[in-house]
């Protein structure tokens, strides 16, 4: 039985690094930190991108159940509301206004509606000519 304190993590091929460097930067900006041991800054990118993929895991469930390709913030702020693990974003996700609740009736594939998005506008083609004057040759 999986323990209930775990967040599962998916296999991801992750192809971003958090910057090792910055980390180690931004640990000794504090002064109560003291001297930070060459594998902590490493351990810490890790940490950090175990979280990521696990609160994106959680915020593309959200978007799935209300059928948009694309996560917003009002599905990360769900994904938070709804995992204990993510109590501590709380205060930050105050300001975030909810994600629109799910249809009851999921869009058939007839309809032109593949997400609560709006479409992005039509490009237009300009005639042949209407570009930039040629300059003329003056002698």
């Amino acid at each position: 039985m999986p323990n209930p304190n775990v967040i599962p993590v998916r296999d991801v091929n992750i192809k971003t690094k958090f910057p090792v460097a910055r980390i180690k930067r931004i640990m000794q900006a504090d002064e109560d930190v003291g001297k930070v041991a060459q594998v902590t800054p490493v351990i810490v990118s890790k940490a950090l991108e175990m979280f990521m993929v696990a609160l994106c895991d959680k915020a593309a469930d959200q978007a799935r159940q209300r059928n948009s390709k694309r996560i917003t913030a009002g599905h990360l702020k769900k994904a938070i509301a709804i995992e204990e693990k993510f109590d501590f974003l709380a205060e930050i996700i105050a300001k975030i206004p909810d994600a629109p609740s799910a249809p009851e009736n999921p869009p058939s594939a007839a309809t032109n509606s593949n997400d609560d998005e709006p479409e992005p506008p039509k490009k237009t083609r300009r005639p042949r000519g209407s570009g930039r004057a040629k300059k003329e040759e003056s002698l």
